[in-house]
């Protein structure tokens, strides 16, 4: 749910601080005709909070004994669970694995949590030949990673540039390629749960003007690092006045993937389930409580809550929060304008107040949804549309 990254990572100028120039789209290329939004508050049918399990150095990927199990953690990835789920639940497999030839056990491997990343991990862990089962407090669409916004942010608030190890930009790169090959396989299946969008990047200041001012804004240097996949990120294109719809000075477009999370997670779910996966219903209060599962290999995907179950003080909530405003089926591509992001999904339409720069939503574990801040977001959307009618 990153604000920077909402419209697709830095494939968006001054979304994502990439030196590359945007194409520059020819006045005969002009839009085709977008729809508006309907953005009324009495559209708003739930309002919803996501705390992100941001960590400094990155994702945990190591092993540790507890007790005579052995646990593959699998957490800890910011705004980016989705988007590296595949790449990193893979390796978190590769080793899980390597556990159980270690240990000469049995191919039967439990998976705490059953979110973006415990469904992608059990999943291939039965590609892998395992017998899987998935405990988990909650599953979706009651877990936190079913709240997300939806979008391809593989390196939204994924570590800080200072912390993180020096072959971690390498990793991130594998885990990132693999997941967006991996999604690739998802294109086109019955309820879209994976679908490219167009995103619009609107303003009033130019681009390097929007880009100081969320740096000014920013602590901490959080780590970029699509510069190394730019083959797989499409190039944002400027809009020329005439070429579009909108009313501000400036205007950015891009082609971003979207993850329909409601049919993507049931299709996850759907799929564990048909080879055979169970899930149960457990809640774990410590680690030593592992115990009494009977597998010897452990995945730990239990997100932002590994910071209570672990007692892993490095987890840092990043506080997002969407207003769901009732889906539009003519209505398929996302805005950011005056920080606030919207995206058209399947399953509704997304409208966060995303703040200024990275730090917004850092620190705060409010989980309680605000809905005046909801209905002011709407607003905004409403402005917008107000003003393109206005135009005509």
């Amino acid at each position: 749910m990153n604000r920077r990254d909402f419209l697709g990572g830095v494939a968006m100028v001054g979304l994502g601080g990439c030196a590359r120039k945007a194409r520059i789209v020819a006045p005969s290329e002009v839009l085709p005709k977008l729809m508006p939004i309907r953005a009324q508050a009495d559209r708003i049918f739930r309002v919803t909070v996501c705390l992100r399990p941001f960590r400094a150095a990155g994702p945990r990927l190591d092993v540790e004994r507890v007790g005579d199990k052995t646990v593959v953690h699998n957490y800890g990835h910011g705004g980016s669970g989705w988007s590296l789920s595949w790449g990193s639940s893979s390796i978190a497999v590769e080793k899980a694995m390597a556990a159980l030839h270690t240990l000469d056990a049995e191919k039967d491997v439990a998976v705490i949590g059953c979110g973006a990343l415990g469904l992608t991990s059990a999943i291939l862990l039965q590609s892998a030949g395992a017998k899987v089962t998935i405990y988990a407090k909650e599953r979706p669409p009651e877990v936190r990673s079913a709240r997300a916004t939806g979008s391809w942010t593989p390196d939204s608030r994924i570590a800080l540039t200072n912390s993180v190890s020096p072959d971690f930009p390498a990793l991130w790169e594998k885990m990132c390629r693999t997941s967006f090959h991996t999604y690739e396989s998802y294109l086109g299946m019955a309820g879209n749960p994976v679908e490219w969008t167009d995103r619009y990047q609107l303003s009033e200041k130019s681009p390097a003007e929007a880009q100081a001012n969320r740096r000014s804004a920013e602590t901490l240097e959080f780590a970029h690092y699509q510069d190394r996949v730019r083959d797989i990120t499409p190039r944002s294109q400027d809009l020329p006045p005439g070429t579009h719809p909108f009313p501000t000075r400036y205007a950015r477009r891009n082609s971003s993937l979207t993850f329909n999370i409601a049919s993507y997670s049931r299709q996850l779910v759907t799929d564990f389930l048909i080879e055979g996966g169970k899930i149960e219903r457990v809640e774990f209060q410590t680690p030593s409580e592992l115990s009494r599962l009977a597998q010897k290999v452990i995945v730990n995907a239990t997100g932002y809550g590994a910071r209570a179950l672990w007692k892993d003080e490095s987890i840092v909530p990043v506080r997002g929060q969407i207003a769901w405003l009732i889906p539009q089926p003519e209505v398929n591509y996302g805005v950011q304008y005056k920080n606030v992001n919207i995206l058209a999904r399947r399953d509704g339409i997304v409208v966060q107040d995303g703040g200024i720069g990275e730090m917004d939503g850092y620190n705060d574990a409010n989980e309680q949804p605000d809905r005046g801040a909801a209905e002011s977001a709407v607003k905004v959307v409403a402005e917008l549309y107000g003003r393109m009618s206005g135009q005509r």
